[in-house]
């Protein structure tokens, strides 16, 4: 059964008229959503996580905190940048947040996406090595944070010390199913295959990279095959789940109609990325059977295993209810549910 969850930035504007106006309501609305989220049936409720932005940032305390009101959400990320972080905090605090969530974390990481701060890492402490890329920055880091996770001692003890040999000390807490609940944020067919290689789960993004002029679903989903079949051959134990994101706006009141209805139906969206051609898919907007519609004739979604929706949270907590109760009944047209 194929799972839905949301996708939220968790943008806060401190503008007249705001319905999220600050970081504090932001936080308390995303808790609040994840409540709704988990009785209304919904499978999951994922950030986004942007440094230097109004919206989210730092999102294991909301996730620990959005897992101890729930039962059943799986609580993720999409993606945090690894460019930002220490390896070993982060894998005590993903394991504790876990263990909070009692297994429902979903971690997405990944190299990240380009920001508004050009020094962003710096001034958090992370440089580069002499002639490192940020790719190789990153892998090196989800590599070490594995390894952590899978509780491989990562430090040495006086004892070990005194006697000359290797690290005797793992990093605490550990939470067993962890290691296999690691999302790779994957934006081209390359890092799709790195990907299923490292044997963690594709979390595709909402743009590919090296666009080669084929719908954006179709694209996604020859990357989505391709990710399961070298993973498949590389035999790794772990699930090998793969997600893609949509924005998908059914029509059903005029709330809706107000703050979608507007959109024509549109194809894809072509532009530049680091220097790289990238495509970018449509939003979904229409009424339950058109979407569903929509939804069916796109490759990408019905190949993968989750389903992310991308979130309009600024516009509240009591919309954003009557969002997910249209895409759950959405999902029960589908099948999904």
């Amino acid at each position: 059964m194929k799972k839905i969850g949301f996708l939220s930035f968790g943008h806060y504007r401190p503008v007249v008229g705001a319905r999220v106006p600050d970081a504090r309501t932001a936080l308390h609305d995303h808790i609040e959503l994840a409540v709704i989220a988990d009785e209304v049936g919904f499978d999951g409720g994922w950030l986004r996580v942007h440094h230097f932005e109004e919206s989210n940032t730092a999102p294991f305390p909301l996730l620990a905190a959005m897992a101890a009101r729930t039962r059943h959400l799986d609580v993720g990320t999409g993606v945090v940048d690894l460019r930002y972080e220490n390896a070993l905090y982060m894998a005590e605090e993903a394991a504790a947040t876990d263990l909070i969530a009692d297994g429902r974390l979903q971690l997405g990481v990944s190299r990240g996406s380009p920001e508004q701060a050009v020094d962003g890492q710096a001034q958090f402490g992370y440089l580069l090595a002499g002639g490192e890329s940020w790719g190789e920055h990153a892998h090196s880091k989800i590599a070490k944070f594995r390894r952590a996770i899978a509780g491989a001692p990562v430090a040495r003890s006086a004892r070990a010390d005194m006697l000359g040999t290797g690290p005797d000390l793992a990093v605490r807490p550990q939470s067993p199913g962890l290691p296999d609940r690691i999302w790779w944020g994957s934006g081209s067919h390359e890092s799709g295959v790195w990907t299923a290689e490292q044997g963690m789960n594709l979390l595709s993004s909402t743009l590919l990279l090296a666009d080669d002029g084929r719908p954006f679903h179709v694209q996604q989903a020859d990357q989505v095959r391709t990710y399961r079949r070298i993973f498949a051959r590389h035999g790794h134990s772990g699930p090998g789940l793969a997600a893609v994101t949509r924005p998908v706006f059914p029509i059903t009141s005029d709330d809706d109609r107000r703050y979608f209805g507007g959109h024509a139906p549109a194809g894809d969206s072509v532009g530049q990325l680091d220097g790289s051609r990238a495509r970018s898919g449509p939003q979904m907007i229409g009424s339950v059977e058109e979407v569903v519609g929509m939804l069916r004739a796109d490759d990408a979604v019905m190949e993968a295993d989750y389903v992310l929706f991308t979130m309009p949270s600024q516009l509240g907590v009591d919309y954003n209810r009557h969002w997910m109760e249209n895409l759950v009944a959405v999902a029960r047209v589908m099948g999904w549910k």
